[in-house]
């Protein structure tokens, strides 16, 4: 069956439900939590969720939009939420600003406010940041520059699959990443990678198989880790497709195998993102068990034991 033409940016934003109500003066949320290093150490890791305007891409499988902004960000907002997510956390040795979209779009992030958040995060060892490929350029330097410690951006690859990757309406290559990739390590910003599992138009075998190759072309691109991110529905258009036949969310035995087959490839750090991913199992009994066991595995970067349950593990 021929694949349905993608969807516009219309039908996209007619499926989704309301926005949450959000405060430019408040971090949308902050938390602490170890993560394995590229040399291997542990440390904690402060991830710091930064409330500003909507990112003007509207991929398909994003449910981010639901906690930002319609209008630019304020100038001298995003420092101060940092200043109150900071004060709120533990100490920690490396901070992401996320922000729900791109760091480097202006409305997003004022540049103006760069040397006061540079400020803020310079005394950390690294610098996480996420952006889109086609808004990765000199602008991530001059930011770098103001910084005066380790930068790393974080790329959305999702899928290498040219149907599907057409599909989600981001608006991008495989080219414009693997451009914006070489862009950052020649200028010796590390690079990280989200990538989905299953998404839409593919089979369960599909996922697993098209997963792993976008693992692969992320780290033939220069990326140092990787996080597999398992798709869901909940933010309407993926609802849509989901009812159409075109999506089903994947199965947390999909998420075991492919993160146990990126750590055994050895190229670089693979990361199952754990968040709510025990919705993916059909069993209650064992499915607690198996997250920690992916929490474990992704710390170690080692491949640990299955968990043994009398469901079978088919889910």
């Amino acid at each position: 069956m021929p694949l349905p033409p993608p969807l516009t940016d219309r039908e996209i934003l007619a499926a989704r439900g309301p926005k949450e109500s959000v405060d430019p003066g408040q971090p949308i949320g902050a938390f602490v939590e170890p993560e394995r290093q590229a040399d291997g150490r542990v440390l904690d890791v402060a991830t710091i969720f930064l409330a500003n305007r909507e990112c003007p891409f509207r991929c398909v499988y994003c449910d981010l939009w639901r906690h930002t902004l319609d209008e630019p960000t304020p100038t001298d907002a995003i420092p101060r939420q940092i200043d109150i997510a900071l004060e709120r956390m533990p100490p920690a040795s490396v901070v992401k600003l996320y922000n729900s979209g791109n760091f480097f779009d202006s409305a997003a992030i004022p540049p103006s406010d760069w040397l006061a958040i540079a400020d803020r995060v310079q005394r950390f060892e690294r610098v996480i940041v996420e952006n889109h490929p086609l808004l990765t350029d000199e602008r991530v330097l001059q930011f770098r520059e103001q910084l005066g410690t380790p930068l790393e951006v974080a790329l959305g690859l999702e899928t290498t699959h040219p149907d599907v990757l057409s599909r989600m309406n981001k608006r991008m290559t495989l080219d414009d990443f693997a451009h914006a990739a070489r862009f950052l390590v020649e200028h010796e910003i590390a690079v990280r990678a989200f990538v989905l599992l299953r998404p839409p138009f593919l089979s369960e075998a599909e996922g697993i198989e098209w997963a792993l190759k976008s693992i692969h072309f992320a780290f033939d691109c220069g990326a140092t880790c990787v996080s597999v991110i398992a798709t869901r529905a909940g933010n309407g258009a993926m609802d849509r497709l989901q009812s159409e036949g075109w999506f089903a969310p994947p199965k947390l035995s999909s998420l075991e195998q492919v993160l146990a087959a990126g750590i055994e490839s050895g190229r670089g750090r693979v990361f199952a993102d754990t968040w709510d991913v025990a919705r993916f199992s059909d069993c209650s009994r064992c499915a607690v068990a198996r997250v920690e066991r992916l929490r474990q595995m992704n710390l170690s970067q080692t491949i640990l034991p299955l968990v043994v349950c009398e469901c079978g593990r088919t889910n």
